[in-house]
């Protein structure tokens, strides 16, 4: 019996601005399956991950998660996708236990997000995830006084607290440093292995993908060049992905 994929996109294309940013995107991830994304800048990562999270509608193809097009989920319903960001997006005045509460937004009325009277289940879930991503210890200290690492674990431990069957992560380990980085990746591949989620991470460093990730997709001109299992990501799959850059990439480790 063949299980279908948990994230199917089929034939995506989008054209911003009159060109052409992304054409005939096919791409699976299944359940617990860690996939990265590579390219160069320009390549079409960022409107591929603004399209899965719904925040750009395709002009052709379709993406579905667990069977449903991402394009008809509304309100409570896209709580199945959390995003992780670059830039972490938390509250900074804020303790990171009420970060990761926001990630329950999703599950409470309006007026008690709001005013962020969240049920005694949602706290213990909260802090349940801070302990998931190793800051058990910090609910109570200001988002602003963390180190970036910690800042982005506490992210992640918001988007857990969705309880999502996607994590989308956007270069998540852009601005933090190769050992945090890596941590950070370490702690990504652990949530797909132990909860099944799927995680789908735009990276720019070669070799983190390769050590994190099941399969490697490589992105170039608004087209998949690349899609293999990460240790076969070899030299000519990285010059196919990065063209003339392949070298420097190799060196710099993306």
């Amino acid at each position: 019996m063949i299980v279908p994929p948990l994230l199917a996109i089929r034939n995506l294309s989008k054209r911003l601005a009159g060109h052409v940013v992304l054409s005939d995107i096919n791409l699976d991830a299944g359940e617990g399956e860690f996939v990265a994304v590579l390219g160069p800048s320009g390549a079409g990562k960022t409107t591929l991950f603004r399209c899965l999270t719904g925040l750009l509608a395709p002009d052709a193809g379709t993406i579905r998660l667990d069977g449903a097009a991402i394009a008809s989920l509304r309100g409570r319903e896209r709580r199945q996708i959390g995003v992780v960001f670059q830039q972490f997006n938390l509250v900074g005045r804020l303790t990171a236990l009420d970060n990761v509460l926001a990630g329950r937004l999703g599950y409470v009325p309006f007026w008690r997000g709001w005013l962020r009277r969240f049920g005694a289940a949602d706290h213990r879930l909260a802090r349940a995830c801070l302990a998931q991503v190793g800051l058990g210890g910090f609910a109570q200290r200001r988002a602003d006084k963390l180190s970036g690492g910690q800042q982005q674990r506490v992210a992640i431990a918001r988007a857990l607290a969705q309880q999502p069957r996607l994590i989308v992560a956007d270069e998540p380990v852009a601005s933090l440093d190769p050992d945090t980085g890596a941590a950070i990746l370490g702690l990504l591949r652990q949530i797909a292995d132990a909860s099944g989620i799927a995680v789908v991470c735009s990276l720019h460093q070669v070799e983190l993908a390769r050590a994190y990730a099941d399969r490697i997709v490589g992105l170039s001109h608004g087209r998949i060049v690349v899609d293999v299992a990460a240790s076969a990501f070899d030299a000519e799959a990285q010059a196919l992905t990065y063209g003339a850059n392949a070298e420097l990439f190799a060196q710099v480790g993306g």
